[in-house]
């Protein structure tokens, strides 16, 4: 098969990887890619928004099957125009994806079918949010309804903090009462009927040691998580998942695809934080290297709607992620860093390209999270070391990383 994977982060390096091993794939492009992902596959300049091209390209290479790794082009309905020319695409429709492209949805669509999750209201106007915010007490949680890049969320400590958030958004937001417990991320696939489990994974959001400083898209993760145990995972597929899953049915809107579940947990019961309409970035990483089962043959599945049918086999080695990102992200931050040392950091782990670009023949930074270098072991604490050996091995002074990736499991 001839397939087309769309994106250039550190997800799709790690999904091109996984790809390039099937024994059903003849060629694999992706647009735009990045130098890493230019050794699994074939780059082509085509940015993940430009649909009239990325469509035309597919036509012309006579491309079988398009997996998108990014949320924006699903929001905006890519699916539905490669699909519409008669290309076979990983979902979700541009309906679907509304369970990402708005938060306010997906608290609705809680509250209808008595889906876990914080209490709410929806607010479209600064005034009347802070009076609901006030009625909440403290910490409060601030969130714009639309997509963010995983930094649209604002957790308020103070009535002066959350009044300011509120003032940032300005208009569609959604305001919350702040859940406490332990996060963790729970992916599954939907063939808009059947879902099968595609397991946890814990992310670190906070750019610093500790969850200290602002929240960014992810800083390192690891799986399996010790906290998401068969019992949450049981809760979480009967009690939030698959009652989406058939709700979104009966709206005549059925999901298919990646459908990523950020959930809070509490003495072992889990509560729906927010939907992804696709792999987590960095969590991708660590479920890619845990996947023992023909990726390609589980997203085709979902596509088909054959779903009942995949049975998927994982490592029990656990599996660590560490982002190296340029100093200053998630704030302002400079290009064109140059960064060394990847082939000796690479005998310890596997680096996944996530903001990298080519210069003059050597890797450079491109972007604010550059590199996820993941490595796995029988155990966390063993990844978690491997992980940072391969990080020591990196000449980059322009970059930093978080040194506690896993520091939840080895608590527990």
């Amino acid at each position: 098969m001839k397939v087309l994977l769309i994106g250039s982060g550190g997800r799709e390096h790690a999904l091109a990887w996984a790809l390039s091993a099937s024994p059903l794939l003849t060629k694999l492009y992706c647009a735009p890619g990045n130098p890493g992902i230019a050794e699994a596959a074939e780059c082509v300049a085509i940015p993940a928004t430009d649909h009239d091209g990325l469509l035309a390209f597919a036509r012309e290479k006579g491309i079988d099957f398009v997996v998108i790794g990014p949320e924006q082009p699903l929001v905006d309905g890519l699916w539905d125009k490669l699909e519409a020319a008669g290309i076979k695409t990983l979902g979700p429709s541009k309906a679907g994806a509304v369970l990402e492209g708005s938060k306010g949805y997906v608290k609705d669509l809680c509250a209808e079918n008595a889906i876990p999750t914080a209490a709410y209201r929806r607010f479209d106007a600064p005034g009347p949010a802070k009076d609901f915010a006030a009625t909440l007490g403290l910490p409060v949680v601030i969130k714009a309804d639309g997509l963010a890049a995983g930094k649209g969320v604002v957790i308020a400590q103070t009535r002066e903090e959350a009044d300011a958030a509120i003032d940032a958004v300005g208009g569609d937001m959604v305001i919350e009462e702040y859940l406490d417990g332990e996060e963790a991320s729970f992916f599954v696939l939907s063939d808009g009927e059947h879902v099968v489990p595609l397991g946890g994974a814990q992310d670190h959001k906070r750019a610093f040691d500790g969850d200290k400083g602002p929240n960014t898209g992810g800083m390192g993760a690891y799986s399996p998580a010790p906290i998401f145990d068969e019992a949450v995972a049981a809760k979480t597929m009967d009690k939030i998942v698959r009652p989406t899953i058939a709700a979104m049915a009966r709206r005549g809107t059925p999901y298919m695809g990646v459908l990523f579940a950020g959930l809070m947990i509490k003495d072992g019961e889990p509560k729906l934080i927010e939907y992804n309409c696709r792999f987590g970035d960095p969590e991708c990483q660590v479920l890619m290297m845990r996947l023992k089962s023909d990726l390609l043959t589980a997203l085709l599945a979902a596509r088909d709607r054959q779903l009942a049918h995949l049975d998927l086999r994982w490592s029990d080695d656990a599996a660590l992620t560490v982002v190296m990102a340029t100093r200053g992200y998630p704030g302002d931050y400079a290009k064109g860093s140059a960064i060394s040392g990847l082939d000796a950091a690479s005998e310890h782990a596997r680096i996944f390209h996530a903001g990298t670009a080519l210069k003059a023949g050597h890797i450079v930074a491109n972007g604010g999270r550059v590199l996820a270098v993941t490595a796995t072991a029988p155990t966390i604490a063993d990844a978690q070391r491997r992980a940072y050996e391969a990080v020591d091995k990196i000449d980059w002074p322009e970059g930093f990383c978080r040194r506690d990736i896993g520091y939840r499991a080895l608590k527990r």
